[in-house]
């Protein structure tokens, strides 16, 4: 059943609070990035498929490997995490929607702004970031291409997104339980899956 009133398509992908929607919108956009950081996989591949340089500079090289990792982790693994939550948890403590909904929908709508700051460094001067997923120094800071500044406010972006993700998922099965579904010690009696959402946000 839908919530409220009739929405047009746009109302209701953008401006959704309903934990089903924010869920599907958090797994495509991790499909997504998969197939992003599967393309970055295909091009180190292909520069590997026979010893010496075949088709890309070092230098480009490194940033795939950055980008590959970056993406993979931060784009693809963390949001489907996320959103697998978004998706069960509600149904499997007996709640009618996630406990803070406003910031489920906020703490998504800033991952696509994040990943366009991060792969947009690719086409400024100097490159994007070359020094691995890691950013160890000082290839990180020394050594670090100007963009760098870019790439660090992209992952804080990220950062951000996840921290009100984890704490969205902590509240919701903290306070959030169905009447019955608490048990006389408060926590326990629950699906031992609905575990698997805050434990790993902590």
């Amino acid at each position: 059943m839908a919530h409220g009133p009739s929405q047009n398509f746009f109302s209701r992908w953008l401006f959704s609070t309903n934990h089903k929607d924010i869920g599907t919108l958090y797994l495509w956009f991790s499909f997504a990035m998969f197939l992003l950081g599967g393309a970055f996989a295909m091009i180190i591949r292909a520069e590997l498929f026979q010893p010496g340089m075949q088709l890309i500079q070092p230098e480009f090289f490194n940033q795939m490997t950055t980008m590959h990792g970056l993406v993979m982790v931060f784009g693809a693994i963390m949001p489907a995490f996320v959103g697998l939550a978004n998706w069960m948890i509600p149904m499997m403590i007996g709640a009618p929607d996630m406990a803070l909904p406003r910031m489920n929908n906020l703490s998504f709508w800033i991952l696509p702004f994040a990943f366009a700051i991060l792969v947009a460094t690719l086409f400024m001067e100097g490159g994007g970031p070359n020094f691995g997923w890691t950013f160890y120094a000082p290839l990180s800071t020394t050594y670090a291409p100007d963009t760098v500044n870019y790439f660090i406010f992209g992952v804080h972006i990220m950062g951000a997104s996840s921290i009100m993700g984890s704490i969205n998922i902590i509240a919701t099965v903290m306070n959030m339980r169905a009447p019955g579904r608490e048990g006389h010690d408060g926590c326990v009696s629950r699906p031992f899956s609905s575990w698997g959402g805050p434990l790993p946000s902590l």
